[in-house]
């Protein structure tokens, strides 16, 4: 039988996970721009998004404009885009299947090994979605550090990993420690069946008399 705690815990990893990766959806902060460089004027940050894009004032002022055009943005932002989403949409129908498979719940109590199952079937859909996020992270950023070390990328146009990316991948791993917990702890197919023993001889026979 699936130990209750464990899955507890998971759900835990894995929601807050959920919630990460929708903070590091909606953050800005995906690339902020680099003061590597000798002659790079600090008067002002640039942040972009997956959204808008947000300049940062000396003053503490921020201005943000949102990007007017969808088919005008680089593929790696829509990409991005389409990775984080459909990995916030698994977490949303993770976080439903492992409220139903969840030892600690009333769901499907009378059929446990059915239960099990589909909170095995939750903790997989926690992993793929933590995939999900971790690929678009990852991908992001290793597009930001390919333009930070071309020699043909101006110095003034070079960005750094914005704080977003640290909670992406953050929330990855949180996702996916958590759909782990669920996978490991879930009871094989014999479990809760008592083991049978075939029948002694001597009790189903009885005993012959030989002359």
């Amino acid at each position: 039988m699936a130990n209750a705690g464990i899955q507890l815990v998971g759900f835990a990893l894995a929601f807050f996970g959920f919630i990460g990766s929708i903070a590091s959806t909606v953050m800005v902060e995906w690339k902020a721009s680099s003061y590597a460089g000798d002659n790079i004027i600090t008067a002002q940050a640039l942040y972009e998004g997956l959204w808008k894009s947000c300049v940062s004032q000396s003053t503490g002022q921020v201005q943000c404009k949102v990007y007017d055009s969808l088919l005008q943005l680089p593929g790696i932002v829509l990409g991005t885009r389409g990775l984080m989403l459909c990995s916030i949409v698994l977490c949303l129908i993770s976080i439903l299947v492992a409220a139903v498979g969840m030892r600690c719940t009333t769901c499907m109590a009378e059929v446990p090994e059915q239960k099990d199952k589909v909170a095995l079937t939750a903790g997989i859909i926690f992993i793929i979605a933590g995939l999900l996020t971790l690929v678009g992270t990852c991908w992001y950023g290793h597009r930001i550090a390919q333009d930070f070390y071309d020699p043909f990328t101006p110095t003034n146009s070079r960005y750094e990993f914005g704080s977003a990316l640290y909670v992406g991948w953050g929330s990855a791993f949180l996702i996916i420690i958590g759909g782990s917990f669920f996978c490991c702890n879930c009871s094989s197919k014999s479990s809760g069946k008592s083991q049978r023993y075939p029948p002694s001889r001597s009790a189903d026979q009885p005993g012959r008399d030989y002359v």
